[in-house]
């Protein structure tokens, strides 16, 4: 019985201690509710509070002062009231942590400490700025750790310091965005499309990896996200394009291309003619193969380009012409036995590549342009390429003041354009641009008589500066 009686009265004991406990925080949490409504009721609270906050991140303590400027009638006065000081007059006030500490204690909010005000008016705990960046560390060393095991064995897994570099140089509002980038360059990196023997135009790329074709454009975010991966990835393998000078707008398209994509393929081709063409599998291009035997040009884009390994020209030697119609005149001559190519005007990628598959082969450069600033400036920028950049052999084809005056034309050249000459330097130029400064007349090849000049085996060392 006195047993039963005794635990009866531990109940009763347990029951009032947990009923006083309850109450205790219905009191605190009513406390709590009149604490914020209070401090939300002037916006001066606001502008004090998030000074305070800004303190405590930059010294991990509720500490420092706040300097409030530029205060209403009515902003003073709620000071006034609460500090219990006089601010009469004043449009600036220093209120220090302690005085508001000590005004805090002093009201019927006593029990609210000042550090608890900032999480109850912010939804969240006031942290330092150096304990939250442990945090924040900790957390994405936690990431990392679970994306090397997810991508164990995968290509990824290899990349993932060059990964992190370029993640890290992207803004990411949390780590659940940094997260999302870290395995989307991931996904990026194991499935670049060369990794399949695949060629693919950036916005079919864009769609498998995000489903929207325009999420790697080169202007959005993203776009420059996946150019930073990828010249990561060709560095590590030692596949980064050479930047040229003469040539810098290609450079990013190369660094695509050497990586299976493909920025403009439509309108980026060359005309070929009389070649063979190896591709990197060790084998023969049979659709070359067979426009040779035919005896026909063809047009190549920069995604069949892609394939090659190497471009060779009979006899190791190519004659190169600027313009479409003068590439058809030497290809349509049917006892022809020599290979041809067509660069179209300014040079684009496709004949840029074509030109390294051509070095890459030992083949002889023959080139011939148009007798007017534009031209010789192509020609003497694919000299000085195909000679430093690709350590092939170049000659300059049809170049000759007699060509000039064979090629001219009525055509006025401003002085404007005239001006342009002055960049060519190239030696073997210089008797031509003398010629084009007096006379001040454009010249074009299709005036050249190529039908005769192309009879004889020696029609290119006739005309070529060695």
């Amino acid at each position: 019985m006195n047993q039963q009686k005794k635990r009866l009265t531990e109940c009763r004991d347990q029951k009032k201690d947990l009923s006083g406990c309850q109450h205790r925080e219905t009191e605190t949490s009513q406390i709590e509710k009149d604490c914020l409504m209070y401090f939300r009721s002037n916006p001066v609270w606001k502008r004090l509070l998030r000074g305070f906050w800004e303190k405590y991140r930059s010294y991990g303590a509720f500490s420092g002062s706040v300097i409030l400027r530029g205060l209403a009638e009515d902003e003073v006065g709620e000071l006034e009231g609460f500090f219990a000081k006089s601010f009469h007059g004043k449009k600036s006030v220093s209120i220090s942590a302690t005085r508001f500490s000590d005004a805090l204690a002093d009201s019927r909010f006593a029990q609210v400490l000042p550090e608890r005000l900032l999480t109850l008016y912010f939804g969240r705990e006031p942290i330092a700025k150096r304990m939250e960046q442990q945090i924040r560390d900790q957390a994405r060393e936690k990431i990392v750790a679970d994306l090397m095991d997810m991508y164990r064995g995968a290509v990824a897994a290899t990349l993932f310091p060059e990964l992190l570099d370029v993640v890290n140089s992207v803004r990411t509002a949390s780590d659940e965005e940094w997260k999302a980038h870290l395995i989307l360059g991931a996904e990026i990196l194991n499935h670049l499309p060369y990794r399949s023997d695949e060629t693919l135009y950036l916005a079919v790329f864009a769609t498998r990896m995000t489903g929207n074709p325009h999420a790697f454009d080169p202007n959005c975010p993203q776009g420059r996200f996946v150019y930073q991966l990828i010249q990561k990835e060709l560095a590590v393998r030692g596949c980064l394009p050479h930047r040229s000078e003469l040539f810098p707008a290609f450079y990013r398209k190369k660094c695509f291309l050497n990586v299976g994509i493909l920025l403009d393929d439509v309108s980026n081709y060359t005309m070929l003619s009389g070649v063979r063409a190896q591709k990197k599998d060790g084998g023969y291009h049979a659709g070359l193969d067979g426009f040779l035997a035919e005896n026909d040009m063809v047009q190549v884009s920069l995604s069949v380009l892609n394939q090659l390994e190497r471009i060779i020209g009979m006899d190791h030697r190519i004659y190169i012409v600027e313009n479409p119609s003068v590439f058809a005149e030497i290809c349509g001559d049917s006892q022809k036995n020599r290979s041809c190519m067509c660069m179209n005007g300014q040079p684009r990628l496709a004949g840029l590549v074509a030109l390294e598959l051509l070095a890459a082969a030992g083949t002889s450069v023959y080139y011939a342009g148009d007798f007017d600033p534009e031209g010789l400036l192509i020609a003497q920028k694919l000299a000085y390429y195909y000679r430093d950049t690709l350590h092939g052999t170049f000659y300059y084809w049809h170049f000759t003041p007699a060509d000039y005056r064979m090629s001219c034309s009525g055509e006025i050249i401003s002085a404007k354009r005239l001006k342009m000459l002055d960049h060519i330097t190239d030696a073997e130029l210089l008797p031509v641009v003398q010629l084009m400064r007096e006379t001040g007349l454009a010249g074009y090849q299709e005036k050249i008589e190529w039908s005769e000049s192309v009879q004889t085996e020696a029609f290119a060392a006739e005309n070529v500066r060695i």
